[in-house]
């Protein structure tokens, strides 16, 4: 029996998000794994997985503020915002000349805090039932409705020129549903040259950071935390006793303790550290809004 855990990978370019999880499945040898947030074949980075009833967590990383290394390529417009698209537009050399550090400065400032970002169309946002980026590849016509996001950091590292391009080194922290594409492509347009991103890597997800990931080669050595660590890291954790987690598992609210949760939910866990699910309150009570299968979890 595999034990239920959530692992940390990161990622290589050239693969789909659903590569690592068939990879995952197969080395674990479970059809229960799923992942939280997905990452497109360009970038790489971290992927969080879940394995077996942990996945039952991904539901609470999936909101998760999120980290980003890029590479903002300006002077070059492309129809998917990154570098597998075709180029569109390309600025001139002296229209790129023109574009001075203050005015980058100034457009990446208008590009942090709450803004509000239309996602890129080769997105894997769902129209009428359908990815977004499957309806443009078959020739469609893609609209996407505008989405308020938080920018809370977008800061350039590097900066350089060459080749009739320039090139932004950046890092982006930024909150769940964040597209980094389409402020690339947001940059390049407002600076009047064209934008699009040329590299992606996710380095933070939440609490977890790549520096933990293991690569898909090492997976068969790989030890996934255990479901109780992951959600303490996740979300606060609350100690409940023998008779409550025997409680909450068979349904029962635990009467009248709502403030000793401090927050929306918690991670309940048992005096033998087991993780008995995740507790949210009801009134004046507690209530599980999702429950560990006992001996799994």
């Amino acid at each position: 029996m595999v034990s239920p855990g959530i692992l940390l990978v990161d990622k290589p370019g050239g693969m789909t998000s659903h590569d690592v999880v068939a990879r995952t499945r197969r080395v674990f040898g479970t059809r229960k794994v799923g992942h939280a947030g997905t990452l497109d074949p360009m970038a790489t980075g971290l992927l969080v997985v879940g394995i077996e009833a942990a996945t039952r967590l991904l539901t609470f990383v999936v909101g998760a503020d999120k980290t980003y290394a890029a590479t903002i390529r300006l002077g070059q417009a492309t129809t998917t915002d990154d570098a597998e698209g075709e180029i569109v537009s390309a600025a001139s050399g002296q229209a790129l000349a023109a574009v001075t550090s203050d005015a980058i400065a100034a457009g990446v400032a208008a590009l942090t805090g709450p803004i509000s970002q239309i996602p890129s169309t080769v997105s894997a946002i769902k129209v009428d039932g359908r990815r977004a980026y499957d309806r443009v590849r078959a020739g469609e016509e893609v609209v996407l409705a505008a989405r308020d996001v938080i920018v809370s950091r977008f800061e350039i590292l590097d900066d350089r020129t060459g080749d009739g391009v320039r090139d932004l080194d950046v890092v982006v922290d930024c909150s769940s549903g964040t597209y980094i594409r389409a402020l690339a492509r947001d940059l390049g347009a407002a600076l009047g040259v064209g934008g699009h991103l040329t590299a992606l890597r996710r380095t933070r997800v939440g609490p977890f950071d790549v520096a933990e990931a293991v690569s898909l080669e090492s997976l068969a050595e790989a030890d996934p935390l255990g479901s109780a660590v992951a959600a303490s890291r996740i979300l606060p954790v609350l100690e409940v006793s023998g008779q409550e987690a025997i409680d909450l598992r068979h349904g029962k609210r635990l009467s009248g303790q709502r403030g000793r949760l401090d927050g929306p939910r918690a991670a309940a866990i048992d005096p033998d550290g087991v993780l008995v699910g995740i507790v949210e309150p009801r009134g004046d009570d507690l209530k599980s809004a999702m429950n560990m299968p006992e001996a799994l979890s």
